[in-house]
């Protein structure tokens, strides 16, 4: 399996592109959010993809740079379809407001005959929390991460030989997660900053964590890789070589600070 992230920044980054990323494993994908736009689709084709092969999306929550991609993706779907050039069937996954929301703004912004095909081929699958569904060959579970600001849920995905790969969404962890994160192989964790910069980036203000606790958490949960994403920008030429020197004083597994469109082999 291997994981491409599409983009690496928080919500108001202009050097790299918002958070979002895909799974792949046999031509088989799972898009995970879609940043704030329609470079969605140029930063899949730049990974050496298509928007057609994203047949199943889950979408972590609200936010304008996780749900506005997935608008554009929305569009593309249910477009090609009403033009007959859609073969076979999608599926974007969510939380109840998430879908709901989804579904309205698909409504407001798109053509009666593109719409039409919500439920028929384009399927909105509302998700609740513990609910586990297998997806591209794998059991995913996805739990409420507890966010006071917006509802979101991460995910879970069993990879085999007891193994899995955890991503929190893009807050602080809580304890609701532990079941999920705790010996994960793979843990994705946001990470809005440096520690030494905490005065600037001001990430608790934004209900964010630095590196240095990003890192503690992962040592405490003993997990063996972990991937940073959900970034500043201003640091964003050196950001690995920053945020590992940082990182590495608190967690002792692998660290990844990946750059966009960097591909991770799991």
């Amino acid at each position: 399996m291997k994981l491409t992230l599409l983009g690496t920044g928080n919500a108001l980054v202009t050097k790299c592109y918002n958070t979002c990323f895909y799974l792949e494993e046999e031509g088989r994908f799972l898009l995970v959010d879609g940043g704030g736009g329609n470079q969605i689709l140029s930063q899949l084709s730049r990974a050496g993809r298509s928007w057609r092969d994203m047949r199943h999306i889950f979408v972590t929550h609200k936010h304008l740079d996780h749900i506005m991609g997935i608008v554009w993706m929305l569009r593309m779907v249910l477009q090609h379809m009403s033009e007959g050039s859609y073969e076979g069937e999608a599926f974007i996954y969510s939380h109840a407001e998430g879908i709901a929301l989804l579904r309205q703004l698909a409504q407001m912004l798109l053509r009666p005959k593109e719409t039409r095909f919500i439920d028929e081929r384009l399927h909105l699958v509302t998700v609740e929390d513990g609910d586990t569904l297998s997806l591209i060959g794998h059991d995913v579970s996805f739990f409420d991460i507890g966010s006071t600001k917006a509802k979101q849920f991460g995910f879970c995905m069993e990879l085999g030989g007891g193994e899995k790969l955890c991503c929190c969404g893009d807050e602080p962890f809580s304890e609701r997660e532990r079941a999920y994160a705790e010996n994960s192989k793979w843990l994705m964790h946001e990470a809005f900053c440096l520690s030494g910069q905490a005065d600037v980036f001001h990430p608790y203000e934004k209900h964010h964590s630095t590196v240095k606790d990003a890192c503690t958490l992962a040592q405490q949960l003993n997990v063996k890789n972990l991937v940073l994403y959900h970034t500043e920008d201003a640091n964003l030429e050196r950001r690995a070589e920053l945020y590992t020197r940082e990182g590495s004083a608190y967690y002792s597994g692998k660290l990844f600070v990946p750059n966009d469109l960097d591909t991770i082999e799991l």
